[in-house]
């Protein structure tokens, strides 16, 4: 199984990108490009999915592999991380998408967004582009205040003592602080990943979040201050016209009933919910999630 791995030039700067498998693509199918979350995260949180190149490994149906492109988005990872704010915006990230795509010949393409990444692809499927032969929306927003309001409530059914840490800090402008962090983990652990311990893919996103792109465009989960605050397209998901996949964790601070109106907004859509995940069902459930994403992927192939 080829894996390559390069970079897209991009604004004045470089995206870089892996591909798991073969492009262009031995079986003619379309390869899947994976959006990751964030902003500010990098991709390797979700290269569980990279086992959908297998030839025969979980999530097939007997088919070859199909190819998998990642890539990190600018500011994050190992993408250039230019100290420019301009940058930091929804359109940034949206032309990126074709970028990748133009740079890589993925003319025929099935996208997957998680968390932040739903944000980017519900933009760009919205200005029409060609070529996508379907969309997965993991974990998903298409609201941002409803999310907020959300995992304000999360939050709030903390112990008294973390809320009482996480409120004194942020009010302070303490956020740094070990404190705080701890506090914020004691969320994270119950919404974010259920894991313990959370596997070492997952830390090591985490632990190179690049903060200036978090900030700018969001903040905390419960407290979004960047540029996305009043962010919702909830009003225009009638707009896709295309196969379309809702994935969720039970405990996920993307909470069921903030998809359930999603999934029935979209025409046509289908939704999973994975009932031993949070908000990482592609490590928390690997198996399970590459079996439900390879047979939706395989199913709108054939129509």
């Amino acid at each position: 199984m080829a894996d390559t791995e390069g970079t897209v030039p991009f604004r004045g700067h470089h995206t870089w990108y892996r591909v798991v498998g073969a492009l262009p693509t031995p079986s003619g199918r379309p390869p899947l490009l994976v959006v990751h979350g964030g902003p500010g995260l990098p991709h390797d949180y979700l290269e569980d999915l990279a086992a959908l190149a297998e030839e025969d490994g979980p999530g097939r149906t007997g088919e070859a592999g199909r190819t998998v492109v990642f890539y990190d988005q600018l500011g994050c990872g190992r993408s250039d991380q230019p100290d420019d704010p301009a940058l930091w915006t929804m359109d940034t990230f949206v032309a990126e998408v074709d970028a990748v795509r133009r740079a890589l010949g993925l003319d025929r393409v099935h996208l997957l967004g998680h968390s932040w990444g739903t944000q980017v692809l519900l933009e760009y499927m919205l200005r029409k582009p060609s070529g996508v032969a379907s969309l997965v929306l993991a974990s998903p927003i298409a609201n941002a205040p409803a999310y907020a309001a959300e995992a304000r409530r999360l939050k709030d059914s903390l112990p008294p003592g973390v809320r009482e840490v996480i409120d004194r800090c942020e009010a302070a402008g303490t956020t740094d602080d070990d404190a705080y962090l701890g506090a914020a983990m004691e969320f994270y652990q119950r919404w974010l990943c259920r894991l313990d311990p959370w596997p070492e893919h997952v830390v090591r996103s985490v632990l190179t979040l690049r903060e200036e792109v978090d900030t700018a465009l969001w903040g905390p989960e419960w407290n979004v201050t960047g540029s996305l605050r009043e962010w919702d397209v909830s009003e225009r998901l009638s707009e896709l016209d295309l196969p379309v996949l809702l994935t969720s964790g039970r405990y996920d601070v993307v909470v069921p009933d903030l998809v359930r109106p999603m999934a029935e907004a979209v025409p046509g859509a289908a939704w999973v919910l994975f009932e031993d995940s949070a908000h990482l069902a592609t490590a928390e459930e690997p198996e399970h999630y590459r079996q439900v994403l390879g047979r939706f992927l395989s199913a709108t192939e054939k129509g």
